[in-house]
């Protein structure tokens, strides 16, 4: 597992209501439309936000000669609404059983299972969102993947306003 500096973590400032960030991480419908790298879509988010309640993510990327899905599966660990959210992520199959990450293409040594935490703090009517991705090395793909999600959130957000 990376060492704590090689974290993905990413830090931002939404003008916008602690709420509305939290709500974004925590329902279902909204979740879909920011989460994931540009092109994929979130054709299924079942979310249960409850501390010991599950999650399935399925993120699906329409390619030239076919659709490429990925599974994720996980369990919420600390539900604090609307100011720390904990849950952990490993990838799946559509049933939801566990796959290795090297059986998906991921380089040796990458956790079978890794930890999202969201801390979110508001002031002057403005929300900074402190996420780190416990795991997920700072310069991996899906570093990179991260930073497009949260353009999108950023879009979402605005595009509410």
């Amino acid at each position: 597992m990376a060492t704590e500096a090689d974290w993905v973590r990413i830090e931002r400032e939404f003008d916008a209501p602690i709420e509305t960030i939290w709500n974004l991480w925590t329902q279902a419908d909204l979740f879909q439309q920011w989460y994931g790298p540009n092109g994929m879509k979130i054709p299924v988010a079942e979310m249960n936000v409850v501390e010991g309640g599950q999650r399935k993510i399925c993120m699906q990327m329409e390619m030239p000669d076919k659709t490429m899905t990925m599974w994720f599966v996980g369990e919420y660990k600390e539900v604090s609404p609307p100011s720390r959210l904990v849950y952990t992520e490993s990838m799946a199959d559509e049933q939801g059983n566990v796959l290795s990450p090297e059986s998906m293409g991921m380089p040796p040594g990458h956790p079978e299972t890794t930890e999202i935490i969201v801390e979110l703090s508001e002031a002057d009517g403005k929300t900074t969102m402190k996420m780190t991705h416990v795991g997920v090395p700072a310069d991996s793909r899906g570093a990179g993947g991260w930073a497009q999600a949260i353009e999108k959130m950023a879009a979402v957000i605005s595009d509410a306003a």
